[in-house]
């Protein structure tokens, strides 16, 4: 949920200048020192350090309770940016999507990951707005089973027919020609379009190259990193072996068994049919259409 994870990090900022010291000098410490530790929390998620840097930029030279107040109202702009990017590109992406289309989705890309109607799950509800879609393949995304708990109820409580699926079960459904396009989220995007996205994307690229069907990624433009040259240098975060011993509280492996738990992957750019963003639907080569698009990105202010 990378939108939601910048936001977060921009009000929780805001609530450490809220509770920090009155002295000017304490005030840049505590203040410095709560992005730091706000910073170490998801090092995968690049919209994390843009939302942070964005907000410091903005205190910078500012007494504390003026930078308490520039910082709430700054953290108040990311969220109606997000909200109105979010709905700029779902209706972008709607326009990819084919009538008829069955769609697969991997991890939570809606509401409860974004500020507004979503980035992924987005373009699912416009284009099910429009007529468009037939049904939604939800990936279960082990092992925190976002697309379960997650996607299968937004896309529940939003009367939009689905099918929950284990990821195994992707191959299965490409092979039936049941597939008519992937879309996914991203948690950055290095400036040669390689994309890092919840684990298990990669395999769906892959297979969806395989069948000829076309593999879109949406994410808003906070979520590209050009000073990331390629996907090699993108940080993946692993995660506590718990999650994959576990099912809930149910214990599903031995004792003693050794645990890999990385929750994302890289997607090469080369497996990617289209990058869709608030300002429009990006396409190879993305060295140059990321960068052009990059320079629309809203500035603090």
């Amino acid at each position: 949920m990378p939108p939601l994870i910048g936001l977060a990090a921009a009000f929780g900022l805001v609530l450490a200048a809220l509770k920090a010291p009155p002295d000017p000098a304490a005030f840049r410490t505590s203040l410095w020192q709560a992005a730091q530790r706000l910073r170490r929390t998801r090092p995968t998620a690049v919209n994390l350090f843009w939302a942070l840097d964005r907000m410091l930029a903005l205190a910078e030279g500012l007494g504390p309770s003026a930078a308490a107040q520039a910082l709430l109202a700054e953290a108040q702009r990311l969220l109606a940016e997000d909200r109105e990017a979010s709905l700029r590109l779902s209706r972008f992406g709607a326009d990819l999507v084919s009538a008829g289309a069955t769609v697969l989705t991997h991890c939570n890309t809606g509401a409860l990951a974004t500020a507004g109607i979503g980035t992924a799950l987005g373009i699912i509800y416009e284009a099910w707005a429009q007529g468009k879609v037939r049904r939604v393949l939800v990936d279960e995304t082990r092992p925190r089973l976002q697309g379960a708990r997650l996607t299968a109820w937004e896309l529940k409580k939003a009367g939009v027919p689905f099918v929950l699926i284990t990821d195994s079960m992707a191959g299965y459904f490409f092979s039936r020609g049941e597939v008519d396009c992937v879309v996914v989220g991203a948690d950055r995007i290095a400036a040669n379009g390689d994309v890092a996205n919840k684990v298990g994307t990669y395999g769906l690229a892959v297979l969806a190259r395989h069948h000829g069907v076309p593999f879109y990624v949406a994410a808003p433009l906070s979520t590209v990193d050009l000073n990331t040259p390629s996907g090699d240098l993108i940080p993946i975060e692993h995660r506590s072996p718990a999650e994959v011993l576990y099912v809930g509280e149910c214990r599903v492996a031995p004792e003693g068994v050794v645990v890999a738990n990385p929750a994302f992957d890289v997607t090469p750019a080369e497996l990617v049919t289209a990058i869709v963003t608030e300002a429009g639907v990006l396409r190879p080569p993305y060295s140059e259409s990321l960068a052009l698009a990059a320079k629309s990105a809203p500035q603090s202010g």
